[in-house]
């Protein structure tokens, strides 16, 4: 926690993507309304299994960009915010890819309930999206932020 006050204390443009040192982002844990299954996204450019979410670019509502960022990755209409409270934090490498360089996702998580409608939509950020039993998370994901997501939820 001590190293994501400190960046986002000196780094007064630390919302925007043209920060390159690295930017906060805004993510998605996204549960059914019974709390027994997760929605992860087949990221296209990172090609592994994780939340939904992105960029802020320029917006400091951090959870107003977790639910944008799960509607649009997710097209599911019924999502809710569970709590206004952070509920996960991590600090993540991006490999350099194109015209950017190799820069850190200061991630703020936010845990996000789809009460009824659980038909989701494939954007074209994901390769595919999965509701997926938070016992069997692991099989899509070893990374220790997402398992220690599973291990938090409610």
């Amino acid at each position: 926690m001590d190293r994501f006050s400190g960046f986002v204390r000196i780094n007064k443009h630390c919302f925007e993507r043209s920060s390159l040192a690295g930017h906060v982002t805004g993510s998605a844990w996204i549960v059914d309304a019974g709390r027994r299954h997760c929605l992860l996204t087949n990221h296209k450019k990172l090609n592994r299994w994780l939340q939904p979410g992105g960029h802020a670019d320029g917006d400091g509502d951090i959870a107003g960009v977790a639910l944008r960022e799960a509607y649009e990755e997710s097209g599911l209409p019924c999502l809710a915010l569970v709590d206004p409270e952070i509920f996960d934090i991590d600090i993540h490498l991006i490999p350099a890819r194109q015209n950017e360089p190799e820069h850190f996702h200061y991630d703020v998580r936010f845990l996000i309930e789809c009460g009824s409608d659980e038909r989701y939509v494939i954007s074209e950020e994901s390769h595919d999206l999965a509701w997926v039993p938070l016992t069997q998370v692991r099989t899509y994901s070893t990374e220790y932020s997402i398992l220690r997501m599973v291990q938090k939820t409610p």
